[in-house]
């Protein structure tokens, strides 16, 4: 499944995320809830936030994968973080993680900066929305 880039022109290039996709016909749709660095136990243990950032991206994939997608299935991404200022000054180490990660491709994304998250010490918090390939049997 490929997803068509919707990047106008008026808006300028891109860098690092894309404006639109749009799904293919008779897809089907995969909302990952927002997804947060806690270990199965449920609570988050460790502050640094590049490694939060990759453990939040890992279960996201992971969610995605068990529905029987892959990486370029996911065409919107929202990232919180509870401090934009830690998430710019680590934008070198974040990239690394996310080109690790997810390659090069680059869904619609927007980032916001939240106050808290359900965790106390949850920095990130990712929830993504897939297109995935017609069930088989339908």
């Amino acid at each position: 499944m490929t997803y068509v880039r919707v990047d106008p022109q008026e808006l300028g290039a891109p860098r690092g995320w894309t404006n639109g996709m749009l799904g293919p016909a008779g897809g089907r749709v995969l909302f990952v809830a927002g997804q947060d660095a806690a270990e199965p136990e449920g609570h988050v243990i460790t502050d640094d936030f590049v490694e939060q950032f990759d453990l939040v991206l890992h279960k996201v994939l992971s969610v995605v994968r068990a529905a029987g997608g892959e990486v370029a299935s996911i065409g919107r991404m929202v990232i919180y973080v509870t401090d934009l200022d830690a998430y710019r000054a680590l934008r070198p180490e974040i990239g690394r993680v996310y080109r690790t990660r997810m390659g090069k491709h680059f869904p619609a994304m927007a980032l916001v900066e939240v106050s808290r998250l359900v965790d106390p010490r949850a920095k990130v918090e990712i929830e993504a929305t897939a297109v995935l390939a017609p069930h088989p049997e339908a």
